[in-house]
């Protein structure tokens, strides 16, 4: 690498998503998707397992993603694909409307809606959680927004990126957030 450059930040792209239809979303986090950003964890969870709990986030699981809109209050989540490839929508109905495969992962702020629209048979993800954080279910549900946005507010930023650690897209993406 030449003199006085510095290595190129992965590939990272960032959504807000604002609140829609009784779910709150995260008005002051972009959810972050981080295509291939793992190509080695393609057929090998534990290669996302690791790589997480490497940089802090843990509580990990693999499975793949509920078909209805959800969101966490009480914590950041991020989603490794190992296997297959699905369409999600992330931010409720008439949401951004993502395509996913293997390799890539995707960070989604507190409140932030998620729904599995497709998905080949073989799609699995393994996800995680900050440190600390342990996630609740909401679903959109007319008495839950209020409380759920007092939680959500008071979810504390992660200390690093769960792929690329500390200084990581995420850290970028995030920076100017208040936790």
């Amino acid at each position: 690498m030449p003199s006085g450059t510095s290595p190129a930040q992965p590939r990272s792209v960032a959504h807000v998503l604002p609140a829609a239809g009784g779910l709150p979303n995260n008005p002051r986090l972009p959810l972050v998707v981080l295509p291939q950003a793992l190509p080695s964890a393609v057929g090998h969870p534990e290669t996302f397992e690791r790589t997480f709990a490497a940089n802090g986030w843990g509580g990990s699981w693999r499975n793949g993603v509920y078909a209805t809109h959800h969101y966490h209050s009480t914590a950041h989540e991020v989603l490794g694909v190992y296997r297959g490839r699905a369409t999600v929508q992330m931010g409720g109905p008439g949401g951004l409307v993502l395509e996913v495969t293997a390799g890539d992962a995707v960070v989604i702020p507190a409140g932030v809606a998620h729904k599995r629209l497709r998905s080949t048979p073989d799609f699995a993800v393994v996800g995680a959680y900050p440190p600390g954080l342990s996630p609740d279910l909401c679903y959109g549900k007319a008495d839950e927004q209020p409380a759920a946005e007092v939680r959500i507010a008071a979810v504390p930023l992660p200390d690093a990126d769960p792929v690329f650690g500390p200084g990581g897209p995420l850290c970028r993406h995030w920076s100017g957030a208040q936790a």
